[in-house]
């Protein structure tokens, strides 16, 4: 595994994992931001070769779900990242990326459809377009969080936990190597909702 030499301070560790950030459109630089700010190597992932590296975690960035899914069909990605997956890499969704990853979608079509959660499009509607909150997270505490055009969680299957809820939605949950949110953790300066991604990473 490729890994940092230096540890940074507040860093994860001096020997972090290598993390593939979806580059095809979206906020993908500021997750790779967020990762260095944490000592960790991010590569980004543009077309079907960028897959075949060894890589030990992936991030699905906020942007256009459908337009992402489009790319990805349309580059012949779409089918390899879904194994990958289903392999057990961990993979962290974030906005558009929730979107990608719901095995359901209100008013929307499934993409990678691997993730047994009921995900509701621009839920929050023109009026909470874009919305600040201050929530707890179970198992962090009280994090930022950055809603813009937001998604949110309806239903949970069976093996999805629920980790934030705002205004009783779901915002924050996990199913196995699967995390995904419906905020922006990329756009605060709170690196928690990172760290909690590498931690999976590193630990499972």
């Amino acid at each position: 595994m490729d890994a940092t030499e230096d540890s940074v301070p507040g860093g994860v560790s001096a020997a972090a994992p290598v993390i593939g950030v979806l580059a095809l459109q979206g906020a993908f630089a500021e997750h790779e931001s967020m990762l260095a700010s944490l000592g960790v190597k991010s590569v980004e992932i543009r077309q079907l070769r960028d897959l075949d590296q060894n890589l030990d975690g992936l991030i699905l960035p906020g942007g256009e779900s459908t337009v992402q899914g489009k790319l990805l069909q349309d580059l012949h990605m779409l089918a390899p990242i879904r194994r990958l997956i289903e392999n057990g890499l961990p993979t962290f969704g974030t906005c558009a990326g929730l979107l990608l990853l719901a095995k359901r979608v209100e008013d929307g079509d499934t993409h990678l459809g691997i993730m047994d959660i009921t995900a509701k499009r621009n839920a929050y509607g023109r009026q909470l377009g874009s919305f600040f909150a201050l929530q707890s997270l179970s198992g962090v505490g009280e994090i930022p969080m950055t809603f813009i055009r937001a998604p949110y969680i309806e239903e949970v299957g069976k093996g999805v936990r629920a980790l934030a809820r705002v205004d009783g939605h779901v915002v924050a949950a996990q199913e196995g190597n699967m995390l995904v949110t419906s905020f922006h953790p990329e756009l605060n300066d709170d690196p928690s909702m990172h760290r909690y991604f590498i931690d999976m990473v590193t630990h499972g």
